[in-house]
């Protein structure tokens, strides 16, 4: 399904990419990784555009600046198009699992479609058309949370990749902004923390998810108004694969 950034034009930047640095810290081991998916010996989910690491270590500097006690933890980064479709379809089985539907038998069915409606609101299509890439086969868009100088994530109120309206970034506002109750505004205050030093540093956030920014992708030029976006895809095993510095 596309969405309205997909519209946007691209640049096709050659800009490479590159191993996020010691400095930033990365959840291990990668939860993709751990169920199967298709990265193959050389791909790395630890990868970003060269740009978009240097505004990530800018994150990076901010937040210790702000909370000296905490740090960026990086959940994911680059994924190959197949590991895309990889997630796309676990996330889709998985979901008519919880609902006992059987995505054969039941294909084309309203609770089938409902099904590929909202697990497209938190995963792109994998999209082999150069004009409406993935965001993050594109190098340019990182998962990520809180964690603190120890390396323990932070509890922001909702697990990374959770398929449920608990994902959205301001989920809990209404009960931070009445005080109600005290988790509620605190992990509301997690939140606008690590989006606060994430949109500092230019990135935007995806509506849907508190966990999800980029910068250059369609979404990044779609949300700044920008004429186009900077990022086309970038897979392992396709002439742009000259661009992977590693």
């Amino acid at each position: 399904m596309l969405k309205e950034w997909n519209k946007i034009s691209l640049l096709y930047s050659m800009e490479p990419l590159m191993r996020l640095p010691e400095e930033i810290y990365c959840i291990k081991p990668h939860s993709y990784e751990s169920l199967g998916a298709p990265y193959g010996n050389f791909a790395s989910p630890w990868w970003l555009r060269k740009e978009v690491i240097r505004r990530l270590l800018l994150a990076e500097d901010l937040l210790r600046k702000t909370v000296p006690h905490l740090r960026l933890a990086v959940f994911d980064a680059w994924r190959p198009i197949r590991v895309q479709k990889f997630m796309y379809d676990y996330s889709i089985n998985q979901e008519c699992l919880s609902r006992g539907i059987d995505p054969i038998s039941d294909k084309d069915t309203p609770a089938l479609v409902d099904v590929v409606k909202l697990v497209s609101r938190f995963w792109a299509s994998p999209s082999f058309d150069k004009s409406n890439p993935p965001p993050h086969s594109t190098g340019g868009a990182i998962d990520l949370t809180l964690a603190t100088n120890d390396g323990n994530l932070v509890d922001m109120g909702g697990e990374i990749d959770l398929i449920t309206p608990v994902s959205d970034p301001d989920y809990y506002l209404q009960s931070a902004l009445t005080g109600d109750n005290f988790s509620a505004s605190l992990w509301q205050l997690r939140r606008n923390l690590l989006a606060n030093v994430m949109k500092l540093s230019g990135f935007v956030q995806h509506p849907n998810e508190w966990w999800h920014f980029s910068y250059g992708d369609q979404m990044w030029a779609w949300s700044t108004s920008a004429t186009a976006g900077l990022y086309g895809s970038v897979d392992d095993d396709d002439s742009e694969s000259k661009f992977i510095i590693t």
